[in-house]
């Protein structure tokens, strides 16, 4: 029987495990994807520890990891007309995603570009989507000054880019190890910590017109002293802290037609994924740790299928 790896409980890597699952049973809106890549993600663990998404209810145990797949349509529900069996797509999962199989919603579902892998397709609709949707929300003019922090992880990795493709100048936070990373992706690199205020004001003497903040904490905070204008903030990080402080929380659009325009602008070469390390999916368990310990760089994948 096909293979999934889930969480039977919340709590922390012990209710983690690999079960035997039945191949899922599309319904209407829905299609069957034999998956081929999955993306690991920081909300994967969050979940696990019992984090529910606002808007939705918690999880019915076992349940699969994984938020965003790439791979092919083995089965079609009613309602999915512009599918078909053999395609190749990405999105977001609803029966998890460390699986062998998964059911897609087309609403939040894409055709795969050809000239784009899987293992590239997979990382996009969490990382890059939420990376794309923040900076929409912003509607920053060209040659406007933008605060990303945690600029080196999977959000900033692709957020940095997009923004300097928009024409924004990027000042992006990180720890200091990841200077070199962050400085190749085209922002100015300052580290993160205490003092960041200073060093963020001494990279931008006129100052910045956005904060996108992907870490919450006391960078948040400190950074948002820096903003004439609160309501130019915005976060995926702190999302709490970020209304505290009088900005708001990243606007998720989760449709098709988003993933569909950062395929396009990844395959146009306007961003790269940065898929830093993949896993075989019998190695799920240590991928989930690698992001879990929060210091990656770029993005980690779960190779389901060859």
């Amino acid at each position: 029987m096909p293979k999934a790896y889930v969480f039977t409980r919340s709590g922390g890597p012990e209710v983690e495990a690999f079960i035997d699952q039945e191949v899922p049973v599309p319904g209407p809106g829905e299609l069957l994807v034999a998956v081929r890549a999955a993306g690991v993600n920081p909300v994967d663990a969050k979940l696990r520890h019992g984090y529910t998404r606002p808007g939705s209810t918690p999880p019915e145990f076992p349940a699969v990891f994984g938020s965003e797949v790439a791979g092919t349509v083995e089965a079609v529900g009613p309602g999915t007309d512009g599918f078909a069996v053999g395609d190749a797509v990405f999105g977001n999962p609803l029966t998890g995603g460390y699986a062998e199989y998964t059911l897609l919603p087309v609403a939040v579902t894409a055709h795969k570009p050809e000239g784009l892998p899987f293992i590239e397709a997979a990382v996009l609709p969490v990382a890059a989507a939420t990376a794309y949707d923040g900076l929409r929300q912003l509607d920053l003019a060209p040659g406007s000054t933008l605060v990303i922090t945690g600029a080196g992880g999977g959000v900033g990795v692709a957020a940095v880019q997009l923004a300097r493709h928009f024409g924004v100048r990027v000042i992006g936070t990180s720890s200091a190890a990841k200077k070199d990373f962050v400085e190749s992706l085209g922002a100015v690199h300052v580290p993160s910590g205490p003092g960041i205020a200073e060093r963020v004001r001494a990279a931008a003497p006129d100052g910045v017109d956005a904060v996108y903040d992907l870490v919450g904490g006391d960078d948040l905070r400190a950074v948002a002293a820096l903003l004439p204008d609160r309501s130019r903030l915005i976060s995926a990080g702190g999302k709490l802290l970020a209304v505290e402080l009088g900005g708001a929380a990243v606007v998720r659009a989760r449709n098709a037609e988003v993933l569909g325009e950062v395929a396009r602008l990844a395959v146009s070469g306007a961003f790269r994924t940065y898929v830093t390390q993949t896993f075989p999916l019998a190695d799920a368990a240590a991928a989930l740790r690698a992001v879990e310990g929060g210091h990656t760089r770029g993005k980690i994948v779960i190779e389901v299928a060859a």
